[in-house]
């Protein structure tokens, strides 16, 4: 029995990236049966093929295996974990040559494909024709390309042509909803999100998997408030920002989606896009309705497709209408929540040609405004009022101390 080491932390290992340790390490056992590594104490997890857990530091270790497609879909394959197959034909059903390599217990790199050189070359190559069997390793190349962009790397044009083809006869659209998620939710959180989307453009997939992103390049906007005009290229642009301001997934997947809305505005009516927001949260909708994000994803992405407007437009609203905004989007109990919000909406402001490094005194001007009407409390409405004049009474309260905070003046109503 041979146990070696394999994985991404070999590749990043040998790329330098920190914090190594930190990460969960994964093995590849040659030459045993399951009965052997039972008899060592560890516990079988797998089910479609061996995998065991170590006894004492819980990390995973699989039976080496080759794979044969012998159906359609993620389950639609035969393995063989016999104690023949080799460490070669292990990482021979790998996509990518740069995770297609293994390292033994005296620290010598196992590179049967290249991957090395691959690394050296900053390159995405897939090892074998056999990527083809699973539709979703097009993704998974989008969403390295997202996380090494940084370093250089760029997907080879033989796998880009290959991916090009698997889209061509169909293949992209047989996955399946949930892995879909799986991978765009990691590809959100990565270094370069918007690279994603622009690998899965590329070869075609955008269209077939997210047809509501890919409808809005090509789309007009104004030049005087978008002068990069396209509406897919600010998308991307501002997904880029977002990534800048916060690592969180939530505010990415809301700046992602904010302007869905704009692909359905009447050719009439372009460059203009009266009315997008709602349509933007009908398309979001649906688009959640597809997949399985998770709530607090969908709810902060309607906020900011609903809201963003009136966001770019907090220096010229009376008090009273900032304080709508504030109960629309629930600040006033989840004021975590609009800090996330308002990072959306930065995003979108600065996510613009040449305007990239903009300020965003509205984020400071609806900061200071919450912090006002969450310092009014119930007992400062005086001991009658109750019920919906209590309501009542509270949000007059509200108003006017976002009017002291703000410095502005004003009726109340």
């Amino acid at each position: 029995m041979e146990i070696y080491e394999v994985g991404g932390i070999v590749r990043d290992s040998l790329l330098g990236l920190p914090d190594l340790r930190k990460r969960e390490r994964d093995w590849v056992v040659v030459g045993a049966r399951p009965e052997d590594l039972l008899r060592l104490g560890y516990r079988q997890v797998g089910k479609d093929f061996p995998v065991f857990l170590h006894p004492e530091t819980g990390e995973e270790y699989a039976l080496a295996r080759t794979e044969r497609k012998v159906g359609p879909g993620y389950h639609g394959f035969a393995f063989d974990t016999s104690s023949t197959v080799t460490l070669e034909e292990d990482l021979a059903r790998r996509d990518l040559t740069i995770n297609a390599m293994a390292r033994d217990a005296d620290g010598t790199v196992i590179d049967p494909y290249g991957g090395r050189g691959d690394l050296e070359k900053r390159r995405l190559r897939h090892v074998s024709d056999a990527f083809a069997e699973d539709p979703l390793r097009i993704l998974r190349v989008a969403r390295f390309a997202a996380r090494f962009t940084q370093l250089g790397f760029s997907v080879a044009p033989q796998t880009m042509a290959l991916m090009k083809r698997l889209v061509e006869i169909g293949e992209a659209a047989e996955l399946r909803p949930e892995r879909v998620w799986q991978e765009t939710e990691k590809a959100l959180a990565e270094t370069d999100p918007d690279v994603y989307f622009e690998a899965l453009r590329e070869c075609g997939a955008l269209k077939v998997v997210f047809p509501e992103i890919d409808a809005l390049y090509g789309v007009p906007q104004p030049a005087k408030w978008h002068p990069e005009i396209d509406t897919g290229i600010h998308t991307m642009m501002a997904l880029r920002t977002s990534a800048g301001l916060t690592d969180s997934v939530a505010v990415r997947f809301a700046v992602l989606t904010h302007d869905l809305g704009k692909a359905t505005t009447p050719r009439w009516m372009l460059p203009a896009h009266r009315g997008h927001e709602e349509r933007s949260v009908g398309l979001l909708r649906q688009f959640c309705g597809r997949f399985p994000v998770p709530r607090r994803f969908r709810e902060l992405a309607v906020a900011v497709a609903r809201h963003h407007g009136n966001v770019h437009r907090a220096a010229e609203l009376r008090p009273a209408t900032i304080y709508k905004l504030i109960e629309a989007v629930d600040a006033l109990r989840r004021p975590q929540r609009f800090e996330e919000f308002l990072l959306g909406c930065e995003a979108d402001a600065r996510g613009r040609l040449g305007l990239e490094d903009r300020s965003y005194p509205q984020a400071e001007i609806l900061r200071s405004a919450l912090a006002a009407a969450r310092r009014v409390r119930t007992e400062d409405a005086g001991s009658k009022p109750s019920g919906p004049a209590l309501g009542k009474r509270l949000r007059q309260l509200r108003i006017q101390a976002i009017r002291d905070a703000l410095g502005q003046r004003g009726t109340a109503s």
